[in-house]
């Protein structure tokens, strides 16, 4: 039985946890309007973070009383979105008056991308507290490699890092960038057609942000896929060349233990399993899910996983047990008719496998003792060098290479 309208069993509607590195989300859509009766476990609003978009379900059914959540805004974990009407036996459940109810949080608006950087007619947004504070430079480097604590202020103000004043030149000593070189710097920007950054694009600044601070280094080797294609055109369910190459890293990795690993202070983290992601272009970037134990399963049983995942993520809905936490990521940049590139492991990544296009090329044939036609690519292996030396990353990737010259063992 409901309360009656003027009861008290209002239970806030709360900006949920939705993942481990997440801190806030932006709200998409509200799925009901106020008055409206829900379902328990039924998405009451679809949120966006900088992974996915995912939904903020009821606890119990209900009726939604109010929401003071605002489309388009920001949200902190723990934020209150609205308060949904409850029974007095789903109340009591709940222990709704156990406590009291969270304060309502109010939509923290922030400058618009093209206001002046003196604007002050808007409250300020409270961003989430950034995890790069810079970059690496080398020592004694002119330019923004020093930044005064007053540049520093200004700059956490306006939500700027280091790498963005990469074009500035400076005019302090030893070519310094000084507080007016950078107020002069944003002046000329209002000049330019400025638009903002998806949450999205802000998320792989950052991770290449902190990938970066690494030395990182990239070995290459062209691979024959002849064998590969012949072997993927005779299956029923057939497995793209990226699950391939997956199943082939997984494989090595299982076999090369001391290459799969993480330096953190100074001891070597070695998983538990060998999760691999895989890199999906979606809307303004690329998610990376995550096949977990890929070194387990045989290639045909990570086809309908595999398959899942990508439509996943091009929906950005991909939950968070299937994103982060993997040591390596393949990369196919080959579909782009890219033959090489080196790629960029995630920050909490070792490895990144790579692939570039095939191409029809002479290859020397001692049997035929003539040249012959096959399908080659450059495989690039780019990796964390203060894990791997060359020798290893090399071995690791001749290594991949043979596998995918024997699929059947895949």
């Amino acid at each position: 039985m409901f309360p009656s309208p003027d009861s008290k069993n209002l239970l806030p509607i709360i900006m949920p946890q939705l993942g481990e590195s997440i801190a806030e989300a932006t709200i998409v859509c509200a799925a009901f309007a106020v008055g409206d009766r829900v379902e328990a476990d039924t998405d009451l609003l679809e949120v966006e973070t900088n992974k996915a978009v995912m939904g903020v379900t009821a606890p119990c059914g209900g009726i939604l009383h109010e929401l003071t959540a605002v489309t388009g805004e920001s949200y902190a974990v723990g934020a209150t979105l609205g308060y949904l009407e409850i029974s007095d036996e789903d109340a009591e459940r709940l222990g709704l008056h156990d406590a009291p109810p969270p304060p309502v949080e109010k939509p923290k608006r922030g400058k618009a991308s093209g206001s002046s950087p003196g604007d002050s007619s808007k409250p300020a947004k409270k961003a989430v507290e950034p995890t790069v504070s810079g970059l690496p430079v080398p020592a004694h480097a002119g330019g923004a490699s020093f930044l005064s604590p007053r540049m520093k202020a200004r700059m956490a103000e306006l939500g700027l890092h280091a790498a963005d004043l990469a074009g500035v030149a400076g005019s302090g000593a030893g070519g310094r960038v000084t507080i007016d070189d950078l107020e002069r710097f944003l002046q000329d920007l209002e000049r330019n057609t400025i638009s903002p950054a998806s949450s999205m694009r802000v998320a792989v600044a950052d991770a290449m942000r902190r990938s970066w601070t690494r030395p990182l280094a990239t070995v290459v080797l062209p691979v024959q896929l002849d064998t590969l294609l012949a072997h993927r055109k005779r299956q029923t369910i057939k497995a793209g060349p990226a699950l391939y190459a997956l199943r082939a890293l997984a494989m090595g990795l299982s076999e090369m233990p001391a290459t799969a690993g993480r330096l953190i202070g100074d001891r070597l983290i070695h998983p538990r399993s060998i999760d691999i992601g895989f890199a999906v272009e979606a809307e303004d970037g690329v998610l990376v899910p995550v096949i977990r134990h890929a070194e387990q399963f045989p290639l045909a049983d990570l086809v309908e996983r595999y398959n899942r995942l990508v439509e996943l993520a091009r929906a950005r809905r991909l939950p968070g047990s299937d994103t982060g936490g993997s040591i390596a990521t393949i990369t196919n940049y080959g579909v782009f008719g890219l033959t090489m590139a080196t790629p960029i492991p995630l920050p909490e990544q070792t490895l990144l496998l790579g692939m570039g296009a095939g191409r029809i090329t002479p290859s020397w044939d001692p049997e035929k003792k003539a040249f012959v036609p096959v399908t080659e690519a450059q495989f690039t292996l780019s990796f964390d060098h203060r894990v791997l030396d060359g020798g290893a990353a090399g071995r690791l990737l001749q290594r991949v290479a043979g596998l995918l010259g024997t699929p059947e063992e895949l």
